[in-house]
């Protein structure tokens, strides 16, 4: 249980932070900015959820949860010392993947293929969900950087990668079904 009696400590006055594991680190650290990013996108999550029906609320209610579960993965390093750890470390797990996956499918069977790149708009909650799309989209890259040179565990970077996607097909979901998509008709202005 996280238990949070004083909001600031100073202890960051000076640029660095404290990793899961205690280690300090620069607040621009690749493992920070991963981690942060997950954050924001928690943080466009919650907005999209003003706009939700009640399925679609309890299912972005599971993904922000997750999200806390993918900071808590992304801010601890040493996945070799797991096991030494006082407290054994919070890890993506890949059931978390394949729940976003069969989500995917439910949505996917009442869609009609795409025939056209769409535009990010439509109703209020398919234009957050392609905003929160793209932030993951943005918090898998710095994942993916992070893992070029640490290790991280694998599951978050697939999490993120299958995040995208379900927001992609929610998004075509909120807009009648993907019926009132916005549809890119390339050159259209030339």
């Amino acid at each position: 249980m996280v238990v949070l009696n004083k909001i600031y400590t100073r202890t960051g006055d000076k640029g660095d932070t404290a990793l899961g594991n205690g280690a300090r680190v620069a607040k621009h650290d690749p493992r920070v900015e991963a981690y942060g990013t997950s954050d924001e996108l928690n943080c466009f999550v919650g907005t999209a959820r003003l706009h939700a029906s009640d399925e679609t609320d309890a299912a972005l209610s599971r993904i922000q949860n997750d999200l806390f579960d993918l900071g808590a993965d992304l801010c601890r390093p040493d996945m070799e010392n797991d096991d030494k750890a006082e407290y054994p470390p919070l890890r993506m797990m890949p059931n978390q993947v394949d729940r976003l996956e069969a989500e995917i499918d439910a949505m996917n069977a009442n869609l009609e293929p795409l025939r056209s790149f769409i535009l990010p708009g439509g109703t209020p909650l398919a234009a957050q969900l392609h905003v929160c799309r793209t932030v993951a989209r943005r918090a898998e890259r710095l994942a993916t950087e992070l893992a070029t040179t640490q290790p991280i565990n694998e599951a978050a970077v697939r999490y993120l990668n299958r995040l995208s996607d379900w927001l992609f097909v929610a998004a075509r979901m909120a807009n009648n079904a993907g019926k009132d998509d916005v549809l890119w008709v390339p050159g259209a202005n030339r």
